[in-house]
């Protein structure tokens, strides 16, 4: 069976038309705008950003949480790693979210990759995380090494590392993410 357009409806051929090749509507609610307050800040000895490929496994911050928080802290000691989640606060705002695509590390070696398949700070809400070892808690100060923020980042979070749960033995990655990791410690 044929159909049969009347003769002249191009309205209807139109219509027929945007119903074939339309996408489809978006399935996102209006999305509320978030306001998060930091819960404390990283102190150590890194003043300025560092560039890729700088190896912060020996550097030791202080992350100093605000004191009306610090008995949220309890039982935290107990654990060997943390995850803490940070802000990069020397991004430029107009920095932030600018880019959808980008090479990894600025290496154009990199393939073209979206922003969120990047660990890029110029991300559209730029929330980074580490997990890093757990030196040392006592009172609002807890000590880590390796964590990848400079003096004054703003925290945003800190969870405790459970290995059953963080640890995903099999995960995939590029292979533009090994090889940048190899070269880096060669380097």
């Amino acid at each position: 069976m044929t159909d049969t357009f009347p003769s002249g409806n191009v309205l209807y051929v139109r219509g027929l038309m945007r119903r074939l090749f339309q996408r489809p509507t978006s399935e996102l609610p209006d999305l509320p705008e978030i306001t998060l307050r930091p819960i404390g800040v990283v102190r150590n000895a890194v003043k300025e950003p560092q560039a890729p490929g700088f190896d912060w496994s020996a550097v030791k911050s202080r992350i100093l949480v605000r004191p009306e928080l610090a008995d949220s802290l309890l039982g935290l000691e107990t654990y060997s790693h943390v995850k803490v989640l940070f802000w990069p606060h020397l991004v430029p705002p107009g920095v932030i979210g600018s880019k959808h695509r980008l090479h990894p590390r600025d290496d154009p070696e990199n393939p073209l990759q979206g922003i969120l398949a990047t660990r890029s700070q110029i991300r559209f809400n730029p929330i980074l995380v580490t997990a890093v070892p757990l030196l040392a808690l006592k009172g609002n100060a807890i000590g880590v090494r390796g964590l990848d923020a400079i003096d004054g980042t703003p925290v945003l979070d800190i969870k405790p590392y459970f290995s059953h749960f963080d640890s995903i033995p099999d995960a995939r990655v590029p292979e533009w993410v090994t090889r940048g990791r190899d070269s880096a410690s060669k380097g």
